[in-house]
């Protein structure tokens, strides 16, 4: 246990944070799919805290709570898409203000950033920011208003040292915000590290279910004034998460560390194989002590080193692709952190302007068997590459 007045975060998701049903007593949260709330005769709302459907939703302050909890932070609020909380909290960015992001992370991330500066005569520069010194040495030159930065990477699986960027970050006023998505609330607690805000796409391994769209974000001091924007924001401007999706979050999330634990065993296991595979040339893992990240990702994430990996095989894109076509029981898809393992060929994805080498293959591990998961692999690899 973290400290001794708070709940494991094991118990805190199984119990939905202490949320029942009130009215029928029942231990599952209901779904109110009401998008608006009756007043009684002298015009007061019969429940204080709705109103109206756009801000006002039990069942997403509960997923809210929970999240809230598991990320031990101040507030907590849902949004209908990652992306969707990505753009709220860059909106805190004045015009003519200062952004400094992370290079090779999500793409969709970065075209937007990219694409957002360009708009509001926003100054952007971009920062491999797993090497610290390069990185302090660039906040303390640049003095960005806002430094995003995502640890682990997607798809290079790069570790960013949380706490030497906040004590950067501090120095010069800048908002540290960090998407931790590929590391959920049960492997790292980046508000504990120092950052401002943590942001995740809900969609994937929080969720765990490949279906519900969701993205959230956690900020440590609620009395920030870029907080209060994106709470200003999120209301006027409807980006709200529905009702059943936050009830499926709800649902997903009461199984996320036992997942979390079954899916980290599974990519460990899997990144040792590959490892040493003669038709493999190099893993991405920050599990594998020849990881560049390795040590950062051991002080930084508690309770595993995650479920995504990238690895190169021998070959050329050709290889790699029919290296993803033999596979028969791993699915070929977009997205990640479900209880499936999907594998996806990034290239074909991102293009080939955004430098991600033809030969690489991102791995997202599910809780199947891995016997199975290797053994898939390994007719694959051998039939193909």
């Amino acid at each position: 246990m973290r400290n001794s007045n708070r709940l494991n975060p094991e118990t805190i998701a199984a119990h939905a944070a202490g949320a029942l049903d009130a009215a029928s007593g029942g231990i599952v949260p209901s779904i109110q799919t009401s998008t608006t709330f009756i007043r009684d005769r002298e015009y007061e709302l019969v429940n204080k805290q709705n109103m109206y459907g756009r801000d006002n939703s039990d069942v997403v302050r509960i997923a809210e709570n929970i999240l809230n909890k598991l990320e031990d932070a101040e507030e907590t609020l849902l949004f209908p898409s990652g992306m969707a909380a990505i753009a709220a909290v860059m909106r805190t960015t004045k015009n003519g203000g200062k952004i400094l992001f992370q290079s090779g992370i999500y793409w969709g991330t970065t075209k937007w950033i990219r694409e957002f500066c360009q708009r509001r005569n926003i100054q952007s520069t971009e920062i491999d920011c797993a090497n610290i010194d390069v990185l302090e040495e660039a906040i303390n030159k640049f003095k960005p208003d806002l430094v995003f930065v995502e640890t682990p990477s997607n798809p290079w699986l790069k570790l960013v040292d949380l706490t030497k960027t906040s004590k950067a970050c501090k120095a010069n006023g800048s908002l540290l915000v960090v998407d931790s998505t590929a590391a959920t609330p049960i492997l790292s607690q980046p508000l504990g590290l120092g950052a401002d805000i943590v942001m995740h796409s809900a969609t994937k391994a929080i969720n765990g279910h490949s279906d519900v769209l969701a993205g959230v974000l956690s900020v440590s001091d609620q009395t920030l004034p870029q907080w209060q924007d994106i709470v200003t924001d999120r209301h006027d401007a409807g980006a709200i998460i529905g009702n059943f999706e936050a009830w499926l979050l709800i649902r997903g999330m009461r199984t996320l560390p036992l997942r979390m634990e079954r899916m980290c065993d599974n990519a460990l296991a899997i990144a040792q194989y590959l490892e040493a595979h003669e038709k493999v040339e190099t893993v991405l893992y920050p599990g594998l002590a020849s990881h560049h990240g390795h040590a950062i990702a051991t002080k930084q994430m508690s309770a595993g080193y995650g479920f995504l990996m990238s690895f190169i095989v021998c070959g050329d894109q050709a290889a790699a692709l029919g290296f993803c076509g033999a596979l028969d029981l791993i699915h070929r898809a977009t997205s990640l952190g479900g209880v499936e393992s999907v594998v996806e060929h990034r290239q074909t994805i991102e293009g080939d302007s955004t430098g991600i080498p033809g030969n690489l293959v991102r791995l997202s591990v599910g809780i199947e068997y891995v016997d199975d998961l290797i053994a898939d692999m390994g007719q694959a690899l051998d039939n193909s590459v």
